[in-house]
């Protein structure tokens, strides 16, 4: 069972998702906040798999919850579901550990597949958004070739994982063993100096080892299982 929080300041936003997650057979609800600092507490004393997180909240906004859990036993995967989406904040967000990012206007479905999909570690991103991380990687990695330290198999890796693929979808496409291709990917991004597997998928896309029209074209391309 995937025991999710939601976090926004909105009560008929939490009623909303509410409604819709506990019809899931598979999801529950472990509680509500409805600011960052009461998000912190439940997030400590329920300690949910998954957190929805607002990212305008009184007395602490979501990027304020996320980089106060970096320092948290407690590390719950967080899906960041908000009306504010320009490129620096979901930079920001990601960079401080989100693993998905999506607009309030999301369907109920892919919010729904957002959650199964980070109880597992892995991402869910807008199209609209992964146009907007794309380019802010291309803004900030101006190297000539940035994929030259890796080898011909984490090319591929890389390949798949900006595909959206799990590492069990990885190692079942490559002949590997899970755990295999579990160490391509932190392999990965200690040489790229990337800090989670989205980064990763990111760069590959800018660095075109798949076009990025593929990916905004297909709905599951941006979700990746866990490093």
């Amino acid at each position: 069972m995937i025991r999710v929080l939601i976090a926004d300041d909105h009560q008929v936003v939490r009623q909303g998702l509410r409604y819709v997650l506990e019809d899931e057979p598979d999801i529950e609800i472990a509680g509500e906040a409805d600011d960052g600092l009461a998000a912190l507490e439940a997030i400590g004393r329920l300690r949910p798999d998954v957190v929805l997180l607002d990212m305008l909240m009184p007395n602490l906004d979501g990027l304020g919850v996320l980089e106060r859990l970096k320092d948290s036993q407690v590390k719950p995967a967080v899906i960041v579901l908000t009306s504010y989406t320009e490129d620096e904040q979901a930079l920001r967000a990601m960079r401080a550990g989100a693993l998905s990012y999506l607009p309030k206007t999301t369907a109920v479905g892919r919010v729904v597949e957002a959650v199964r999909a980070a109880a597992e570690g892995g991402s869910v991103l807008d199209p609209s958004v992964t146009a907007l991380l794309v380019q802010g990687v291309r803004q900030g990695r101006l190297e000539a070739d940035p994929l030259g330290e890796l080898s011909p198999r984490e090319r591929e890796v890389l390949a798949k994982l900006s595909r959206g693929q799990s590492n069990r979808e990885i190692a079942r496409s490559l002949s590997l063993s899970e755990e295999t291709a579990k160490t391509y990917v932190s392999r990965i991004l200690i040489k790229l100096g990337l800090k989670d597997r989205t980064q990763a998928a990111i760069f590959g896309l800018q660095y075109g080892l798949v076009p990025l029209r593929d990916a905004l074209s297909d709905p599951d391309a941006t979700e990746s299982g866990q490093s």
